[in-house]
């Protein structure tokens, strides 16, 4: 596009989840204690994977890995939609708006790329048990995870240069919670038509390969336990039926929002209330509640704790 098409809205204005006064209240308190919930819960699993040596193994790298994406995907749009539930004019400033893109996209894909990582570091486990630690190794899941990153980065940035540049001049109600792609396209003073084609086709490319290399491993993981011992078998069906829980939580909302839309208005706030807050929220109770060696470190850090306390 020329240099003179230029944007002329400065700020755009989100119309929230509701239009009560009282239930956005209520909404508030709601949220203002999930968000808190998330915040410590996972930044408690990643204090406890860095503090409990036992914990050092791939695996829980990649966990470690997850929480701290999952604090941030929650904290790009719900600080924003708290502060806004107390506010009678919603607006958000035209940067602002690109920044939320940018990030909620950015993470988004480093979580797709990341439950990839680990759907692989099963089925290493799991299929090529012995050969493990050899493939993978500190250096190949640091390679993995920067990859990841990149990918994520690539992704989103690609969007957002696109989407900074069309002529937004007129209409600036988003009717959601936070700035989302299809959305901000809608919005532009032009036949966005092929836009959005464009961007559920960029999406999709991102979100259905991670889908489908996701169903791939996990089928072959489940395919192969068959083939074990019943206590092994039992114990990789755990750890999967965990990984694929979140898996689906994850990506179903992310595929009806960006790759195969609905148009329903309140069930689109609901999948994006879903994926940004209840998943974020969800992961570190599946993770550690599920989970052996979490429950253990736990007990240990505690036990470390009553000590230190009982010889002070």
């Amino acid at each position: 596009m020329d240099g003179g098409n230029q944007s002329i809205v400065s700020e755009f204005v989100l119309l929230g989840l509701c239009r009560s006064w009282d239930i956005q209240i209520l909404l508030f308190i709601i949220f203002c204690m999930l968000y808190l919930i998330i915040v410590s819960g996972n930044i408690g699993i990643v204090i406890l994977i860095i503090a409990d040596s036992h914990l050092y193994s791939p695996m829980y790298f990649f966990l470690a890995n997850l929480s701290f994406v999952d604090m941030w995907l929650s904290s790009v749009t719900t600080p924003k939609m708290i502060t806004d539930f107390l506010r009678e004019n919603k607006t958000i400033h035209f940067g602002s708006c690109m920044s939320q893109i940018f990030f909620s996209h950015f993470i988004a894909a480093f979580e797709m790329m990341l439950l990839v990582i680990m759907a692989y570091d099963r089925y290493v486990a799991i299929c090529k048990p012995l050969h493990y630690s050899t493939i993978m190794s500190l250096q190949k899941c640091f390679g993995l995870v920067v990859t990841s990153w990149t990918i994520g980065f690539v992704h989103s940035i690609s969007q957002v240069v696109v989407i900074v540049q069309l002529p937004f001049c007129g209409p600036r109600d988003i009717d959601s919670f936070f700035c989302d792609t299809p959305l901000v396209i809608k919005l532009a003073c032009m036949d966005s038509y092929n836009l959005e084609i464009l961007m559920k086709v960029h999406c999709g490319v991102v979100g259905i390969t991670c889908f489908i290399l996701l169903l791939i491993s996990y089928t072959y993981i489940l395919l192969t336990v068959q083939q074990s011992s019943k206590t092994g078998a039992s114990k990789a069906l755990s750890t999967c039926t965990a990984h694929i829980t979140v898996v689906v939580l994850f990506f179903g909302p992310c595929i009806f929002i960006y790759v195969w839309p609905l148009s329903i208005t309140w069930m689109d706030k609901f999948l994006a209330v879903f994926y940004s807050v209840i998943t974020p929220l969800l992961n570190p109770a599946i993770y550690t509640l599920r989970n052996k060696e979490m429950k253990n470190a736990m007990k240990r850090l505690r036990s470390y704790y009553r000590d230190s306390n009982v010889n002070v």
